[in-house]
């Protein structure tokens, strides 16, 4: 008999590149006037997001954009993501006073 392990298996983290593009300018904006602020703000997001692969039902699903869920990091940063199972991609990332998602001008 053979022993099969019935855990699945975890999901892959992935970040847009929207999403990486979003860090790198929050980063640079903090790092203006504290750049040993930006690193440990970098670090956080960094580090939280990576605990998404092992919990991606954690954060609430997000009323603005369906199939989104909703990560905040220090009440001032919204990381957004869409978990399925095999992906957990981040989608997007906004300091949380900004519009998201952006709205068309028509």
């Amino acid at each position: 008999m053979r022993n099969v392990n019935c855990m699945p298996s975890k999901p892959r983290l992935e970040w847009r590149p929207q999403a990486g593009a979003d860090l790198l300018e929050i980063v640079a904006f903090i790092a203006d006037d504290n750049p040993d602020a930006a690193q440990e703000l970098k670090d956080e997001i960094e580090r939280k997001v990576a605990n998404l692969a092992d919990f991606p039902k954690l954060h609430q699903l997000s009323p603005r954009v369906k199939g989104i869920r909703e990560m905040v990091v220090r009440d001032n940063y919204i990381v957004f993501y869409r978990e399925m199972p095999e992906l957990v991609e981040i989608v997007s990332m906004v300091h949380a006073r900004r519009c998201w998602p952006p709205v068309r001008k028509p």
